[in-house]
This record gives C-alpha cells, sequence and structure tokens, in this order.
C-alpha cells in the first residue's frame, strides 16, 4: 500500500511567507471565530455603545461581525479589496486613545507592531487573532509581553481554518489559533482561558453567500 500524501493546502498547512513583504496577507477569518471572541472572552454586553477599530480588514468580513456588537465600527487595510478604505496602519496618523477597542486578524510579519500601535490607539482594549505559536519566543517575550503583558489568552479548542484569499467553510487546518487580549480594565495578571466549542452555535449560512 502507499503511504498516503501530506496535505500541504493552504488551509491545512496556514502558509504565511514572511518574506515576500509587498504581497496581501490575505487570509479572511471566519465569521463564527470573531463571534466567539465578543461572546466568550470580551463579553457583547460590555461593547454595544463602544467604537472598534480593525485596521487590516481586507474584504470586510472580520468588520461585518463586530458591527453586529459594536455602536461604531471603521475599517481599512493597506491593500486595496475593491471595497475597503486604504489606509497604511502603522504609519496612519490616528490620535492616541481615538477608539475605545482595535480588534484584528493582523498580518503575520508585523503582528508585533500591530500590537504595540494598538495599544496607543484603543482607549479600552486590543484583540489580535494570532497563531498559539506567537505566545513564544525570548525576544518576542522581551519586547512585547514583558514590557506589556496581556490580560488574556484565550485559546480556541476548536481549530480555525483560514484559506489564502477566500472563506471556506468546510476548509481544515493543522495550525492552532487564539486571540490576545489587553484589556485596561481588567484585573492584574495574564489568565489562560478556553474558548470553548462553539462554531457550531455561533457560524451562521450567511456568512458564506454570495462569496
Amino acid at each position: 500500500m502507499k503511504p498516503k500524501p501530506q496535505n500541504t493546502t493552504h488551509a491545512v498547512m496556514a502558509q504565511r511567507n514572511p518574506d515576500d513583504r509587498d504581497a496581501p496577507d490575505d487570509f479572511p477569518t471566519p465569521p463564527w471565530a470573531v463571534r466567539a471572541l465578543l461572546e466568550h472572552v470580551i463579553g457583547k454586553d460590555s461593547v454595544k455603545d463602544l467604537s472598534c477599530l480593525e485596521p487590516a480588514c481586507g474584504r470586510g468580513f472580520m468588520a461585518s461581525v463586530l458591527s453586529e456588537y459594536f455602536l461604531c465600527v471603521e475599517a481599512f487595510d493597506i491593500h486595496d479589496y475593491g471595497s475597503n478604505d486604504i489606509a497604511d496602519y502603522l504609519s496612519y496618523p490616528d490620535e492616541d486613545r481615538c477608539y475605545d477597542w482595535v480588534i484584528t486578524n493582523p498580518p503575520f510579519r508585523l503582528t508585533e507592531e500591530f500590537v504595540l500601535r494598538s495599544l496607543a490607539v484603543a482607549r479600552i482594549g486590543v484583540a489580535m487573532l494570532t497563531r498559539t505559536s506567537f505566545i513564544e519566543s525570548k525576544g518576542r517575550y522581551k519586547r512585547l509581553f514583558k514590557p506589556f503583558p496581556p490580560s488574556a489568552v484565550a485559546q480556541f479548542t476548536e481549530r480555525v481554518p483560514m484559506v489564502k484569499g477566500r472563506l471556506d467553510g468546510k476548509a481544515s487546518t493543522a495550525t492552532s489559533y487564539c486571540w490576545i487580549v489587553w484589556d485596561r480594565l481588567a484585573a492584574g495578571g495574564t489568565s489562560l482561558q478556553w474558548i470553548p466549542p462553539c462554531r457550531k452555535w455561533l457560524e451562521r449560512p450567511e456568512d458564506y453567500v454570495n462569496l
């Protein structure tokens, strides 16, 4: 019997080339994974009167879900996806503390820079969707997590499939993801949370309509 070939699709391997600096980091976030942040980590009732910035919006899938919870959502991206506002977040002249929250799935190679920028921009909190492996690294600990410890690391118990260039409700993945949250209103210290199995309840058929 021949060995089964390794599955090396983008969905399974979650490949993001850190050296391709001019290409869009286009891995749309499944809407249910954004709802999981608001329902199980931040708390939907705490944000209903607040503003939010999504500074790496791509085609707007995350921003659309954030609008279900926040009073006001602004979104843009450095790349043109056809209908989004265009701006470079890391040089955009936002004033400090000009949004209540900044929530995004940042470009893989620029996650640290996005966190630091967002900590200045946000009045209340920052939430970044990252690979779980992002919390590793001695250098990242010294540069980011030691001086700016998050309030929570919320680990998905289900996998969050992300496919280059599109949403795919049938995709699979071998990569583990978590939300890392900096909430100025939270009690001291970093808590480890688990996001319970919730895709079944938070995923909606209309999330994948007209793609």
